[in-house]
């Protein structure tokens, strides 16, 4: 047996339609198809939890080395030294074992109060309107600042950065991402390494530069310039991306569900519970990919080795196996362990930071505006199948 493939169950990451509200097509997979092949677009797929765990712990099956997005994997472009989510050990480890200094528990404590001085600066101006956009005021404006501040990227420089890393991950309707060598290489940060080498200061790009390690193969080393530069790309990416689709999602679900806003708007010792189950409920990543390695056979279905799988953590996020009444949003679940931000020895390194954006963010908003409403009329997703949110989301302030 090799396909599963049945009739009712369809998932197309291209498809407008599916991304808007792509969860009825993945309660179709979990039950109709577990082991899903797309022919059209020659994928396979992955949609109950225990299985997506599963496989995010089987790196050597189920390989990250050829990419973590299908357009990479299918496209064959071999991986520039330096990216952490697109590589497998020895080399994934010799570098998360790098970068993790960067990223400790202390670390991320220091960074709060600069955090929510960002959100400060962002929402007092607003107060006394008649409403904001959770994306253009605040979600596209607390990663970046929080990010560029943690690489070292020069105020007036940071808006460039983001626009570009956001540029490079938009698709046209209905197609593909456009790939190629060049994508994940970051030669934007070219400048700001020679400057920092010349001017350092208490910031990752200072890290990275100075930092000496033994590499897979034994020698002791720095790294070399070509390998900082795709290191910036890749957290440039993920802590502007992904943050700010969490922040516009806390929008959007807060609106929609207005009596556990207000109870949070109360009782502010719940916020972080809450967070736990936006990051549950719309995770901004909708899956991820991987390279398959070797047969594997899942449910009596073979995955033939030489195949792109998507781990469709969305759709794990959702399942009724693992949570009762998982489509229902609910600020005071045991959420205990989601896939938000995978698992295994490529468990997202920056979870802690992004968690305590969204908080301190949700804290923050609230203060000020304890009820609001989504202007859905002019609220746009946005044109990505690589992460899943908002690229407006206008709320009016009051009560709702």
């Amino acid at each position: 047996m090799t396909t599963t493939d049945a009739a009712a169950a369809y998932y197309d990451p291209y498809d407008v339609a599916i991304n808007a509200d792509p969860y009825p097509a993945f309660a179709a997979l979990r039950a109709e198809a577990p082991v899903y092949h797309n022919e059209v677009h020659d994928f396979w797929a992955l949609s109950r939890f225990e299985d997506i765990d599963r496989a995010l712990r089987d790196h050597e099956r189920f390989i990250s080395g050829r990419g973590g997005i299908l357009e990479l994997i299918k496209a064959g472009i071999p991986m520039p030294p330096g990216i952490l989510i697109f590589e497998d050990p020895p080399t994934h480890t010799v570098h998360r074992r790098l970068l993790s200094r960067v990223f400790t528990p202390k670390r991320v404590a220091e960074l709060e109060p600069k955090v929510r001085e960002f959100c400060v600066q962002c929402l007092d101006p607003l107060v006394g309107e008649d409403g904001f956009d959770f994306i253009a005021h605040l979600g596209a404006q607390v990663p970046m600042k929080t990010i560029s501040m943690l690489l070292g990227i020069p105020e007036s420089d940071q808006e460039y950065v983001r626009d570009k890393v956001d540029a490079s991950l938009r698709t046209e309707e209905g197609q593909p991402m456009q790939v190629s060598e060049n994508f994940l290489t970051g030669k934007m940060f070219a400048d700001y390494i020679d400057w920092r080498a010349e001017h350092p200061s208490d910031d990752i790009m200072t890290d990275l530069l100075n930092a000496t390690f033994e590499d897979e193969t034994g020698t002791v080393r720095q790294l070399r310039r070509d390998e900082i530069l795709t290191y910036l790309n890749v957290i440039a990416g993920a802590g502007n991306e992904t943050t700010n689709r969490l922040i516009g999602w806390t929008g959007k679900i807060l609106s929609d569900h207005p009596d556990q806003r207000r109870e949070l708007a109360r009782d502010p010792s719940l916020i972080p519970n809450a967070i736990e189950e936006v990051l549950r409920f719309e995770p901004p990543a909708p899956h991820v990919g991987r390279y398959v390695a070797e047969d594997v056979e899942i449910h009596g279905t073979t995955v033939p080795a030489g195949s792109a799988i998507l781990l469709l953590l969305g759709s794990g996020n959702r399942d009724e196996r693992r949570w009762p009444d998982a489509d229902r949003f609910d600020i005071h679940r045991d959420v205990g362990q989601i896939l938000t931000f995978g698992y295994g020895i490529h468990f997202c390194l920056g979870a802690a930071l992004a968690r305590m954006e969204g908080r301190v963010a949700l804290e923050e908003v609230l203060r000020r505006f304890p009820d609001w409403q989504v202007d859905t009329e002019r609220a746009r997703l946005s044109s990505t199948s690589t992460v899943r949110g908002w690229d407006t989301l206008p709320v009016t302030v009051g009560a709702g």
